[in-house]
């Protein structure tokens, strides 16, 4: 008996469209992340690595969607193939057993290196591009979360002994964020 096709999707942001991934790959079960390709804690890909078993399939729509980088990138493929689980790349075309040549390991190692470089021109260009902005007086950064009465509301509350949590919640912000307003000095 094959076993399972086990997707896995990465979306950065939570306004961009998971489902046009792997739409018409025909799949057991999908395991998706809400989360930036830089960031460790990915829930569903620890969850895919559980799940997972010898003999399964996972299907990524290409390199960079799976790893940070290019070392997260080989290590993932070799401990996926090391337990017998193939892993498919759709956008690359590419396919990795375990039983692997020599070639498909250049592969592996030159696709995953344009992944990242790619990536890095990408942050290097929008730095440049902010920097520009700057200079004409036209960026003006990322705009508070919260207004000057919602921050003098939040800090009370903190101050009352409200669960930082809760905070967050209720205005709509990360514990981070709470914990950043309450440091900033008013």
């Amino acid at each position: 008996m094959p076993g399972q096709r086990l997707g896995y999707i990465r979306v950065s942001s939570f306004d961009q469209n998971p489902e046009r991934q792997l739409e018409q790959v025909p799949l057991d079960r999908v395991f998706t992340d809400q989360a930036s390709g830089k960031d460790v804690h990915r829930p569903q890909l620890a969850a895919l690595l559980d799940f997972v078993r010898d003999g399964d399939t996972v299907v990524v729509h290409s390199m960079d969607r799976l790893a940070r980088n290019l070392d997260d990138l080989r290590r993932l493929v070799k401990t996926l193939t090391g337990k017998g689980i193939q892993i498919e790349f759709v956008r690359e075309q590419l396919t990795f057993t375990g039983e692997d040549s020599p070639m498909a390991h250049l592969l592996l190692s030159v696709m995953g290196a344009f992944a990242e470089f790619e990536r890095a021109l990408m942050r290097e260009r929008q730095q440049e591009g902010i920097a520009l902005a700057k200079k004409r007086g036209v960026y003006k950064g990322r705009q508070p979360a919260l207004q000057p009465d919602q921050v003098a509301e939040l800090r009370q509350k903190a101050q009352a002994g409200a669960k930082k949590a809760r905070l967050a919640r209720e205005y709509g912000i990360s514990r981070e964020t709470v914990y950043q307003y309450l440091q900033k000095d008013s």
